[in-house]
C-alpha cells in the first residue's frame, strides 16, 4: 500500500492498518513526529527539513522493501563518522512502528567491539594497531550473526543484544544488554563500514596517512583489515540485502563532525558527572580517525553507485539529495 490511497470516503493517508482522511491530520500527526523526535534528541530546528525531505520519503520506500520482502528484512546503513548514522537509524524506527506497525530493532556495528582485552591480545599477536577499535578484525561478528540470525531467521525467541561504551573503550556487562523478543520485521544494521567491499590488494601497497607511513611501514594491519573484510565480514553483511549510504562531501567532513561528535559526548557525560577518561581530544581525535581514513576513501569513491539508496550530505550537514538506484 502506497503513501497515499483513494477511499471510496476520499483520499487518504495509508499508515500501516489506518488511513487518515484529512491531509491536515497527517500534516499534524508528522508535525509532532519530528517535534518529538527532535526534543528527545536535542536536535537542531533545521532538522525538521532534513525529516521533511528525506528522512520520510526513505522511510516509506524502506516500508515498501519491507512489504516486498514478506518477512523480517535486514536493512545496511552505511555513513562515516559524524554523519548522522544513528539519528536516521532511530528516526525510521520511530516512524515505521508508529505509522507502519513494523517492529524494528537497531543494532550498531560499534556495539560489537571486541573487549579491550580481547583487541591487546590482537594487537600483540597480530599488530599493534589492532588494539584500536574501529576497523574491519576489532569485532566480534560471532556476537553480530548470533543477534541478526535470531531476529531475521527465527534462531532464538529471545536475544540479548550487546552493548559497547566508548567512554569506557570496552563492551558493558552483560546484565545491561537490551534483550529483544524475535522475531522482528526490519533489522537495521548501522556502521560506518557496513556493507563496505575490501580494497584491490595493489591498493595496499602506499601508505595513505601519516599513521600507516609511520605504524604500518610494511602494509601488515591494512592487509589484515582488508584479509578480514573479504571474509566474515561478506557473510555478516549478506544477512542486510538493503542498503542505504549517508555520504559525506569528502573525507575532511567527517573529520570536522566526527570532532564534533567527541566535544558534544564530553558534555553529555560531564554534565551527568560521569568520569571519561576514554573521551578524546583534538588531537586524539585526528589520529583516531586515521584508522578509517583509508576504507571511508575508499568506499566513499565505490559505494553510492551500488547501494539501494544514497543520501548525498552537503559540508552543513544538510542533505543536498536522495538517489533510489531503482529509480536510476
Amino acid at each position: 500500500m502506497g503513501l497515499t490511497e483513494r477511499t471510496s470516503q476520499g483520499t487518504g493517508v495509508a499508515l500501516g492498518s489506518f488511513i487518515w482522511f484529512d491531509s491536515c491530520i497527517w500534516e499534524d500527526c508528522m508535525t509532532t513526529l519530528i517535534s518529538e523526535f527532535m526534543a528527545s534528541h536535542a536536535l537542531p530546528d533545521s532538522f525538521a527539513v532534513l525529516a521533511n525531505e528525506t528522512y520520510l520519503p526513505l522511510a516509506e520506500r524502506v516500508a515498501t522493501w519491507q512489504g516486498a520482502e514478506g518477512g523480517p528484512l535486514g536493512l545496511a546503513l552505511n555513513g562515516g563518522q559524524g554523519t548522522g548514522k544513528s539519528t536516521l537509524a532511530a528516526f525510521l524506527r520511530v516512524y515505521l512502528e508508529r505509522f507502519h506497525g513494523l517492529r524494528v530493532f537497531v543494532l550498531s556495528l560499534d556495539d560489537l567491539y571486541l573487549t579491550r582485552a580481547e583487541r591487546a591480545e590482537l594487537g600483540e599477536r597480530v599488530h599493534p594497531l589492532l588494539a584500536t577499535r574501529g576497523v574491519p578484525g576489532t569485532h566480534d561478528l560471532e556476537i553480530g550473526m548470533d543477534v541478526a540470525n535470531g531476529c531475521l531467521n527465527h534462531e532464538h525467541t529471545t536475544i540479548h543484544s550487546p552493548v559497547f561504551e566508548k567512554a569506557n573503550d570496552d563492551r558493558a556487562p552483560r546484565e545491561v544488554w537490551p534483550v529483544i523478543s524475535a522475531p522482528v520485521d526490519l533489522l537495521i544494521l548501522e556502521g560506518w563500514c557496513v556493507g563496505a567491499l575490501p580494497e584491490p590488494e595493489t591498493a595496499l601497497a602506499e601508505p595513505i596517512n601519516e599513521l600507516e607511513r609511520a605504524d604500518d611501514p610494511k602494509a601488515v594491519w591494512r592487509t589484515y583489515v582488508n584479509e578480514q573484510l573479504k571474509m566474515n565480514y561478506q557473510t555478516f553483511f549478506s544477512l542486510f540485502p538493503r542498503q542505504v549510504m549517508l555520504k559525506a562531501p569528502d573525507f575532511d567532513c567527517i573529520l570536522r563532525w566526527r570532532t564534533k561528535q567527541e566535544h558534544k559526548l564530553r558534555e553529555k557525560l560531564s554534565a551527568s558527572g560521569t568520569v571519561h577518561a576514554g573521551l578524546m581530544d583534538d588531537a586524539a581525535v585526528a589520529r583516531f580517525i586515521m584508522h578509517y581514513e583509508r576504507l571511508t576513501r575508499w568506499m566513499l569513491a565505490e559505494m553510492p553507485a551500488r547501494v539501494d539508496a544514497c543520501i548525498e550530505l552537503n559540508e552543513a550537514h544538510g542533505a543536498e539529495r536522495l538517489v533510489f538506484r531503482d529509480n536510476g
